[in-house]
């Protein structure tokens, strides 16, 4: 089963890295974020935090502790994320990326769950 969480851990991360990286000026981020009513720092701080996720989903290809550290820490990026599309009553199409990307976020922490007990 370590396999897929590679992998899965390897596409979050690659995404994660660019979706993180557009938040630091990507004029459709600026617009996005603007149009939910969040501020530029909190937009930098969210590409920040998807920055860091992504490499600790890399360095947890290692390390499965990290690897579900970054599941977690993309968990409740998302969890924020859907909860910040449901508030803005957007359509589904809108909806429906940040929840496939919670669910692989979910799935790498449910694989690396007993690392972080042990």
């Amino acid at each position: 089963m370590h396999i897929v969480s590679i992998v899965v851990q390897s596409i979050l991360a690659l995404g994660f890295l660019l979706f993180g990286l557009m938040k630091f000026g990507s004029r459709q981020m600026v617009e996005e974020f603007k149009r939910h009513r969040f501020p530029a720092a909190f937009r930098l701080f969210t590409g920040f935090v998807e920055v860091a996720a992504a490499v600790l989903l890399v360095i947890g290809i290692w390390n499965d502790r990290i690897a579900a550290i970054g599941g977690a820490v993309l968990v409740v990026t998302m969890i924020g994320a859907v909860l910040t599309h449901v508030r803005s009553k957007d359509p589904a199409s809108k909806l429906s990326m940040p929840f496939i990307l919670l669910v692989l976020a979910l799935v790498v922490l449910l694989i690396n769950w007993g690392a972080l007990a042990g």
